[in-house]
């Protein structure tokens, strides 16, 4: 049955704010809250230089996340390809002029800011796979030749971003561009033969494409105790802290491993472990419970729309922020290997925030216009 056009394109600016799931926002910022809370503690007790900043970078993009969630969804639907594409020139311009940073070329100096495209790009891939697969049907993309398109649109920025070098980010795009494949329809036989593809690739990409830190961070990951004081030395020392946590952790503003400076970048990627030791197993777990409502309500609200754009987009984005606290909570504790990615919401960080944010904004917009028509889309049954 078609879906027939809906009255919520012509619903005021009140009507929309109205409309927007006000229980996702106060989740969202219960969340940002713990990470202000946690970079006042990184300070020994101080809003700056990492708490007022971060603070001023949730109302920004709080903004920019009501703005989006209220603007016309037919308008991310009509220009995905264009912010695809402008998204993707910034990691050209990056490329030829950006701003190096800890031994990589990752970072566009805008002045008030330090942005970094590969976190944009993030977003702009799952809007474009969204937009190419929603008139998708079941016949087209069960063709290889058909997917040679979308696949080019996932593996032109991974080949950019592994160059800053960046692999936890490239390699994040591309399980998210998985992920919005699957939800697409694609068949299992596509995921099987690329399975194989990339395990027939480890050799040569190990040799011709990893640079000597990120093997060494690999053969850390198996046996961290092997260098204590080198390349083992940050998950070595994250797990002393998240250890002497215990259950309720030694109180805010009383951890030890980092507030002695043993623990490093403890305002960015090991965030969760200061947590950890401050408020134990209980803090922890009771991050990862804010960030399971909020897993829940975008998957609700993606499930809830009746649009396959609108399917596809919000699960796309709320699978790539699951990957993004899945990988830095894992990484923390030695499950996987140390990529430098930041807990969302809680970590330092502009470029992750506002990306995030807009991600959020992009969920919320599908909220918003959940039932509305968007013209022909063969998965909605119009043809």
């Amino acid at each position: 049955m078609a879906i027939m056009p809906s009255r919520q394109l012509d619903l005021t600016l009140g009507q929309k704010l109205w409309q927007v799931n006000w229980g996702l926002v106060f989740l969202i910022t219960v969340t940002a809250s713990v990470g202000f809370g946690m970079l006042y503690s990184a300070a020994s007790g101080e809003f700056a230089p990492w708490a007022t900043r971060q603070m001023m970078r949730f109302g920004v993009g709080l903004v920019l996340m009501i703005i989006v969630a209220v603007s016309n969804i037919h308008f991310w639907l009509r220009y995905a390809y264009i912010i695809y594409i402008a998204s993707f020139s910034s990691l050209i311009f990056v490329e030829l002029f950006g701003s190096v940073g800890m031994g990589a070329q990752r970072w566009i100096d805008l002045g008030f800011m330090s942005l970094q495209p590969s976190e944009v790009m993030k977003s702009a891939v799952i809007l474009a796979l969204a937009r190419y697969f929603y008139a998708s049907r079941m016949e087209d993309v069960e063709r290889f030749t058909y997917l040679m398109f979308p696949l080019m649109l996932v593996a032109a920025p991974m080949a950019m971003i592994i160059r800053q070098p960046d692999l936890g980010t490239a390699l994040l795009l591309a399980v998210s561009g998985v992920a919005v494949f699957f939800l697409a329809g694609v068949r299992l036989w596509v995921f099987v033969a690329a399975g194989i593809a990339a395990i027939g690739a480890i050799v040569p990409v190990w040799h011709l494409v990893l640079l000597d830190y990120q093997k060494a961070r690999l053969l850390t990951y198996l046996r961290p105790e092997q260098d204590p004081l080198g390349s083992g030395y940050h998950v070595m020392q994250s797990k002393i802290a998240l250890g002497s946590g215990g259950i309720f952790g030694k109180g805010f503003l009383a951890g030890s491993q980092s507030h002695l400076s043993f623990l490093p970048e403890k305002h960015t990627d090991f965030i969760f472990t200061m947590l950890a030791e401050e408020f134990g197993m209980m803090g922890g777990l009771t991050l990862i419970g804010l960030y399971a409502l909020l897993l829940i309500y975008g998957f609700a609200i993606s499930l809830r729309c009746r649009h396959h754009f609108g399917r596809l987009l919000g699960m796309g984005i709320m699978t790539m922020f699951f990957l993004n606290f899945f990988v830095n909570v894992a990484m923390v504790m030695g499950l996987l290997p140390v990529v430098g990615m930041p807990l969302p919401l809680v970590s330092y960080g502009g470029s992750a925030m506002l990306t995030l944010m807009f991600g959020f904004g992009l969920l919320l917009n599908v909220y918003v216009h959940r039932d509305v028509y968007l013209g022909p889309g063969a998965a909605d049954g119009n043809v």
